[in-house]
């Protein structure tokens, strides 16, 4: 069962996926699959060089960009930046829950200037809150503006 959630044209947030996952998103169109869960953080969960050896075998791009409960870091948000301006078309994110993998975004987003608040406004329709990084989406957003 798969829980894609739309926060943007051309990107998706979704919980944990498997290898069948991976199926379905190459049926969908998706491009580049983006791991934001370190591995080994559960047990239960499917390792990122299977859900990157999935991507290879339906023709996707994979990167990692693992993100742990603690936190987001700049070259996390450059990194996220550099994979969607690489993507070559629409791109699916995953972590345990979306979470982390929207909270990135959304750091992204407002560092390009975009508004925080319609980006936060894309996330809550998604699903997703992202009161915990609002100040920095605000501050990103400032310095953006110049």
């Amino acid at each position: 069962m798969n829980d894609f959630r739309q926060l943007a044209e051309g990107f998706w947030a979704s919980p944990q996926i498997g290898v069948d996952e991976v199926a379905l998103a190459a049926s969908r169109g998706f491009s580049l699959i983006i791991n934001n869960r370190p591995d080994g953080e559960s047990p239960d969960q499917t390792a990122g060089e299977d859900i990157a050896a999935a991507a290879r075998a339906h023709g996707l791009g994979y990167c990692a960009v693992p993100i742990t409960p603690g936190g987001f870091s700049l070259a996390q948000v450059n990194a996220l930046a550099a994979a969607l301006a690489g993507a070559a078309g629409p791109v699916l994110a995953y972590c345990r829950s979306g979470t982390r993998s929207t909270l990135l975004w959304s750091l992204v987003q407002s560092m390009q200037g975009t508004d925080p608040d319609a980006v936060a406004e894309a996330a809550a329709q998604a699903g997703y809150d992202v009161a915990p990084i609002r100040a920095i989406m605000d501050d990103l957003a400032a310095t953006a503006r110049g």
